[in-house]
């Protein structure tokens, strides 16, 4: 006796394609893909036809010619005879920089802003909205072009630092604030082995490792929590863990400090952070704290007042409430916008070519482009370069995403 609910029984037949709901879903699949490919395949091969007509071939041996240009801001070492492939990466890495600290500024100015949003004071609620309010209705360009002129007009000129009556001062005598750019004491190695970057991978390897580290002892004391009722006092092993390290590889690879001076017409020494560069990344970060802060605004809103009341009841002190409470399950809704905020800050900073920064939309997509005359080329590997980054940028978010989601049993 055969039920309603068992497979139909006999050989596997063709039309099990179509009729079989077992099988329907995946036989569309197929054939999606299949118009996919031809529909590719005959883009692709269009293409390919149109450019051997115009006399025209798509070729990459350009990205090992000299470049034949400076750029002002660079990571790694750079000269105009380098090729256009290593003018291409320093404008990669301009780019990362410029995304990498302005999502880092604009959460936490975003994450504050967005606290202020819903304070009980009648004049920092109002003043947050009318932050919010201007920055996200203006375009960023604007932003961009605005910060820049305060800085050229309002900053001291290198100049202003010299002479016995001069008008300006280095801040502690450690930082130069300039209208050409900031000027910041640089660390250095003297340890023969830790010099140039060594040194400074080991110490970024060695917060990494710290992090982990921090990590498992939080879980350590989350289990003793749940099976004892009472949660370890853990903040100076995790102090430790991410002081002593890095304190311990200072000492073994002798740490100095290289100061800016005045030499001549401008500043040397120490790190320099063109004003640009500076520019760029503030007005990405308040501009983007401005959407982030309606993010975190709405997350927090998401959460039952109760949840609130509840924990007051216990006697938690508001700031507690915010960050043991609200703040963990309003991450559930402010992660995903959150993302999107992050691509808009990475996509945006293509806008850099507009202050002078180089990025490598204008190195690869500017001036290679038009020296070497290779559009297609040097489009297509600006759109893999953003392609690549945003998916990057959205699976480290999803992963974290699904850290903090609620997980039902």
């Amino acid at each position: 006796m055969t039920t309603l609910s068992d497979p139909p029984q006999g050989g596997f037949r063709l039309s099990m394609l179509i009729n079989d709901t077992r099988y329907r879903s995946y036989t569309f699949q197929f054939i999606a893909l299949i118009a996919l490919i031809v529909a590719f395949g005959y883009l692709g091969s269009n293409l390919i036809a149109n450019l051997k007509a115009a006399g025209l071939n798509i070729s990459y041996r350009f990205l090992g010619e000299p470049a034949g240009y400076d750029i002002n801001q660079r990571l790694i070492e750079y000269t105009s005879q380098s090729s256009h492939m290593r003018a291409a990466v320093v404008g990669m890495l301009n780019t990362l920089l410029v995304a990498v600290v302005a999502c880092f500024l604009a959460t936490i100015i975003g994450v504050i802003v967005g606290v202020l949003r819903l304070s009980n004071n009648w004049i920092v609620n109002k003043l947050m909205g009318v932050y919010v309010e201007i920055f996200r209705n203006v375009p960023v360009l604007i932003w961009i072009l605005i910060i820049m002129a305060v800085f050229v007009a309002v900053l001291p000129q290198p100049r202003e630092f010299r002479g016995d009556d001069a008008t300006a001062s280095m801040f502690l005598d450690l930082f130069a604030f300039t209208g050409r750019g900031f000027y910041f004491p640089r660390p250095t190695f003297t340890a023969g082995w830790a010099a140039g970057s060594t040194g400074y991978l080991v110490i970024i390897g060695l917060l990494i490792a710290s992090f982990f580290g921090a990590r498992a002892l939080a879980k350590s004391a989350t289990v003793t929590q749940e099976r004892t009722g009472e949660r370890p006092t853990t903040w100076y092993f995790t102090l430790a863990i991410w002081l002593v390290p890095v304190l311990v590889a200072c000492v073994v690879m002798g740490l100095t400090w290289e100061l800016p001076a005045l030499k001549g017409f401008n500043f040397k020494g120490g790190i320099y952070a063109r004003n640009s560069y500076i520019a760029l990344t503030f007005a990405l970060s308040i501009y983007t704290a401005a959407f982030i802060a309606e993010n975190v605004r709405a997350g927090i809103l998401a959460i039952s007042t109760g949840q609130t009341e509840a924990a007051a009841s216990l006697g938690l002190r508001p700031g507690r409430i915010m960050n043991l409470v609200i703040l963990p399950q309003a991450l559930r809704v402010i992660i995903p916008p959150l993302i999107s905020q992050y691509l808009n800050i990475t996509k945006n900073s293509s806008l850099a070519i507009a202050v002078g920064y180089m990025d490598v939309t204008g190195t690869l997509g500017g001036i290679t482009l038009n020296q070497t005359g290779r559009a297609i080329e040097t489009v297509l590997l600006l759109m893999a370069f953003y392609l690549i980054i945003s998916l990057s940028i959205s699976a480290i978010m999803n992963v974290y995403n699904n850290s903090v989601k609620l997980k039902e049993r």
